[in-house]
């Protein structure tokens, strides 16, 4: 297996001749978090139903685990596990029979897997417990478990908290974290919680009307949205001479002739400006900037809402 554990190329597909999904070229990374981002209705489920098999594209190619699928299943699909809604589960049944039931239909021999997956996903104490008294962030456990089934090497996961508490938010992101590093799962992820979904992701792919219009590490969107200060000057290189000769920092980037980002002197900002127009540097505003993934969204979608 490659470098890759998913690749697009130029996917496509329509319903009733709407394009909602237009040559998206997605590439993810064995072992790897991959954030999916984008409003209701940009194309990011149909994505997803796509690398599950459960819708299939109308043009482009899809590479999973290093086999082309092409309008067909391919040998490794059921290495792929996902919630991309809650299965289902049968109302009288408990956790364990549930799961008991899927591991039978799936051809899985090791009886113990279901034991051992309840305790991972936290329903171990279930007991007799009927899945039609479950809450909410029960079945959503239960249905992790279920996509686990099988030790998958993918998994594919549309808004997996939805609906969730804070706890259970938390919850999930660990036992995503955990399943990452102990077992090197590739994950794809959505979320409508940027917040939440920027402790998880490696990798951002930004979807607007069907189209991947970026996408990026997230150690590079960490880097653009580092606190800082943005300075607007007549002269940036005179004034980078200023900042490392007065205020003996080098902690800066050079935007544009006229535009410099500092990442010192945060709480200072008065001393800069002082210091610089001493110096016969003309300052025409200074900006504060804290910025995040929902800013860097909104940024990247235009004045477009997030969902």
């Amino acid at each position: 297996m490659g470098e890759y554990i998913v690749q697009t190329q130029n996917l496509c597909k329509s319903y009733n001749k709407n394009l909602v999904v237009d040559k998206v070229n997605m590439n993810v990374k064995k072992g790897e978090i991959y954030g999916l981002v984008g409003r209701n209705g940009a194309g990011k489920t149909t994505i997803m139903k796509m690398l599950c098999g459960l819708v299939f594209p109308s043009e482009g190619k899809i590479q999973l685990m290093g086999k082309d699928f092409e309008g067909k299943m391919v040998k490794g699909i059921d290495r792929i596990g996902n919630i991309l809604e809650i299965p289902a589960f049968f109302p009288y049944l408990s956790a364990r029979d549930n799961l008991e039931y899927y591991r039978i239909q799936k051809g899985i021999p090791e009886k113990e897997c279901v034991d051992k997956l309840l305790e991972f996903v936290g329903l171990e104490h279930a007991g007799k417990k009927r899945f039609k008294n479950f809450s909410l962030g029960m079945k959503q456990r239960l249905g992790f478990g279920y996509a686990l089934l099988g030790n998958p090497d993918l998994l594919i996961l549309d808004e997996p908290t939805n609906g969730l508490d804070p706890q259970g938010i938390i919850s999930f992101r660990e036992m995503i974290l955990k399943l990452v590093k102990e077992k090197q799962i590739t994950v794809i992820i959505s979320s409508h919680i940027l917040s939440e979904l920027s402790h998880l992701a490696d990798t951002y792919g930004f979807i607007n009307n069907g189209k991947l219009i970026e996408e990026i590490p997230a150690t590079i969107i960490s880097e653009r949205c580092k606190h800082h200060l943005l300075i607007k000057v007549n002269d940036s290189a005179k004034a980078a001479i200023v900042l490392e000769e007065k205020l003996q920092t080098n902690n800066y980037e050079i935007i544009e002739t006229q535009t410099i980002k500092l990442f010192d002197y945060l709480e200072a900002p008065d001393q800069v400006v002082e210091t610089l127009v001493l110096n016969k540097v003309s300052v025409f505003t200074v900006q504060e900037i804290k910025g995040d993934l929902e800013e860097y969204y909104m940024k990247v979608m235009g004045d477009e809402k997030y969902a």
